[in-house]
């Protein structure tokens, strides 16, 4: 059984650590400051551990509990980097309030990150068969460069990612496009209508389009079962250059929330169905997770909180997406299960102890089934 204040001292020593990423907010510290503690603290513990730098100043560390070699290996993940700091529970002192700490990364996710660590370090006693590989990565709040070294350069047979879900298992998300739209016009000083076609006015059309396709989206009866509908909402738009001129050019940012089963080159070609005056670029992706729910690690999972529990946990599809899509974009079954707290991206933030050590003693249990 794990310690509770080994648990509180760990997710506080984490905490204490400035991890914010620097492509958030200018000045950020980055993540090589914590992860090299995590690597020391790993290597302290009897891990094989690597510490790569992904970028100048943003760190990934894999740690690895050898097996006998027969065995299947379990990938953990957990994300080192924190978006900006806040106020006294936003920010980098942590505070215990009975079983809350409080702190940025407390909740999101330093303590699912301290959990994998605990629970890896003692795997160590467990004479796997397989391995236990640990990654703690770099910017999974901006593009999740460090996951993505992950899911190229490490294979596995499941991967659990301990974000935080309330003591919930995740075992699908939506995935995202970020789109850029462009409607052109003409310059003109703005006394010649005769000359002048405006790009603003223009986009005005694209977004009533888009308002509509985004209705249509949530009116495909019935649904995903766990994920409900897709969506699209614009996020940024801008034009025009001064009051006096018709604007020649008005660019729009939108973000569409997919399902899995839908492609690229579908959405793509549904914005531009509804938008044919418009310009569309794709400027970035994220695929959605879908994992059976006969999955193994799924399985495993559920077989080994019962009995830590009472009760196995709610199997549900999480809103938000997380870097189990990498992995399973690379063949990898994979799974979100963490600990309940408050405060992503807020303040004040805060995790529930007595949850980090239950998600530990899960994970442990969960190693050694699946490992054996």
């Amino acid at each position: 059984m794990l310690d509770r204040r080994e648990v509180a001292e760990l997710v506080s020593q984490l905490v204490s650590i400035e991890s914010v990423n620097p492509t958030l907010v200018p000045g950020g510290a980055g993540e090589a400051e914590v992860g090299r503690f995590v690597a020391d603290w790993l290597e302290r513990h009897g891990l094989e551990t690597e510490y790569e730098e992904v970028e100048p100043g943003r760190a990934n560390v894999v740690g690895r509990v050898r097996g006998s070699g027969r065995g299947r290996t379990l990938l953990l993940n957990a994300h080192l980097d924190t978006v900006g700091l806040g106020g006294p529970d936003g920010g980098t002192t942590p505070r215990v309030d009975g079983d809350r700490l409080y702190g940025r990364g407390s909740y999101d996710m330093k303590s699912g990150l301290a959990a994998i660590m605990l629970a890896a370090a003692r795997a160590r006693d467990l004479r796997l068969a397989g391995d236990v590989v640990v990654t703690a990565v770099s910017d999974e709040e901006d593009r999740s460069l460090g996951s993505e070294r992950i899911a190229a350069t490490v294979q596995a047979d499941a991967a659990l990612v301990t974000e935080p879900t309330g003591m919930r298992l995740a075992i699908a998300h939506r995935g995202f496009l970020w789109l850029e739209l462009e409607t052109q016009g003409v310059a003109a000083h703005g006394s010649r209508y005769d000359l002048g076609v405006d790009a603003i006015a223009r986009m005005g059309h694209v977004l009533v389009a888009l308002e509509k396709l985004d209705a249509e989206l949530r009116a495909d009866e019935p649904g995903h079962p766990l994920l409900g509908y897709a969506s699209l909402h614009a996020s940024l738009i801008e034009g025009g250059t001064e009051l006096s001129t018709y604007p020649d050019r008005c660019v729009l940012k939108i973000e569409r929330r997919t399902l899995p089963g839908e492609t690229v080159e579908a959405v793509e070609a549904q914005i531009r169905a509804a938008a044919p005056e418009a310009e569309v670029r794709t400027l970035f992706v994220r695929e959605p997770l879908e994992t059976p729910r006969d999955a193994e690690i799924v399985e495993r999972l559920l077989a080994n909180t019962q009995p830590l529990l009472g009760h196995a946990p709610e199997v549900v599809g999480v809103p938000y997406w997380t870097d189990a899509a990498l992995f399973s974009a690379a063949g990898i079954p994979s799974v979100v299960f963490g600990v309940g707290g408050e405060g992503a991206h807020a303040e004040p933030e805060w995790v529930d102890l007595g949850d980090v050590e239950r998600v530990a003693e899960i994970v442990l249990a969960t190693i050694a089934d699946f490992c054996k």
